[in-house]
């Protein structure tokens, strides 16, 4: 079985390449078995989101952080599925909360079937995920569970919105950490925690991976508005016509002056079809945008701050060349 796509990095080192696909390939072949189930539709339901494919990304960050102790420790490969299970399902629920159609590409499992399906298919990864975890000690066991508090918390006040009198892109900037750097930063503190990594490295690890995935969800909001649909992989200003206030959205919001009146109006909500170009064009055009890439580079330099500190191996090269990549990949 081929490993799956995973985002392009320039692996300079072979060794390090081929260890990292190697250990996709493991990967791949538990997070299938750990996903099967004896009861034939649990298991079409729960490989749903597998075989539709995706980056493994966070399993590849477990993979690098590895590698600043001993990468061959036996538990590497399952804390990755670990990870991994734990991100399939909360795609799943993800999907019931956005109504969404459409994942990776195919029919969503609540699509397909409904929504009751697709929220239990989701427990049951979790599940499968904490049948991992137990065999992999208590310290583990007690993270998942803070981060898994944390993956809740970030979609409920997500939900529910700023608090009055909450600055709204402070309340955002919490969301994207709780909702997707809290994983990622697990998936390095797992990876350096299985390895045996020092304990210094293993906290610089976890802070610079929680930066990392705070700016990749930066740099979505970015894509949406700035790439072409063939660049994203979506129809530009998708987020405009859900009415998602992204983080160039909420900065046009707090403006007061006078030559972003227009855009503040067609912003005020979901944008309609007819205007969605117009918004698009205006927006790629403020100094929204500006200050929004400016705050994913902050997120960038605390990653590359923290990976600096960490012994000069081929793994932190490559965890260097994902904060270029993450920068370069919204422009």
């Amino acid at each position: 079985m081929a490993a799956p796509p995973v985002v392009d990095l320039p692996f300079i080192d072979e060794g390090l390449a081929a260890d990292i696909a190697g250990g996709l390939d493991a990967v791949e072949k538990l997070l299938r078995s750990s996903a099967d189930s004896e009861d034939a539709f649990v298991a079409e339901a729960s490989k749903h989101l597998i075989e539709a494919g995706g980056k493994r990304f966070r399993a590849m960050i477990v993979l690098l952080a590895s590698h600043f102790g001993d990468f061959s420790a036996p538990g590497i490969v399952p804390g990755a599925v670990v990870i991994e299970l734990t991100h399939l399902a909360t795609l799943y629920h993800d999907d019931v909360m956005d109504e969404a159609h459409v994942r990776r590409g195919s029919p969503s499992a609540n699509a397909r079937w409904d929504n009751t399906v697709a929220i239990l298919t989701g427990d049951y990864l979790f599940a499968q995920a904490s049948e991992i975890l137990a065999d992999l000690g208590p310290e583990l066991v007690r993270i998942q569970a803070q981060t898994f508090s944390r993956l809740v918390r970030g979609q409920i006040r997500e939900t529910i919105g700023p608090r009055p009198g909450v600055d709204a892109v402070t309340h955002y900037i919490e969301v994207l950490a709780d909702k997707t750097g809290s994983l990622i930063a697990t998936s390095g503190r797992f990876g350096a925690l299985l390895a045996g990594a020092p304990t210094e490295i293993v906290a610089r690890l976890t802070s610079a991976c929680e930066a990392i995935g705070v700016a990749w969800q930066l740099g979505d909001d970015l894509l949406d508005v700035a790439s072409s649909a063939g660049e994203s992989g979506k129809t530009p200003g998708t987020d405009l016509r859900e009415g998602i206030r992204t983080l160039p959205v909420l900065y046009v919001l707090q403006s007061t002056a006078p030559e972003d009146a227009r855009l503040r109006e067609l912003l005020s909500g979901p944008v309609a079809a007819d205007d969605v170009e117009e918004a698009v064009e205006l927006l790629r055009g403020n100094s929204a945008m500006v200050r929004a890439r400016a705050e994913l580079m902050s997120w960038v330099e605390r990653a590359r701050t923290d990976l600096a500190a960490l012994p000069d191996i081929p793994a932190r090269a490559a965890l260097l060349a994902l904060c270029d990549y993450v920068a370069d990949r919204s422009g």
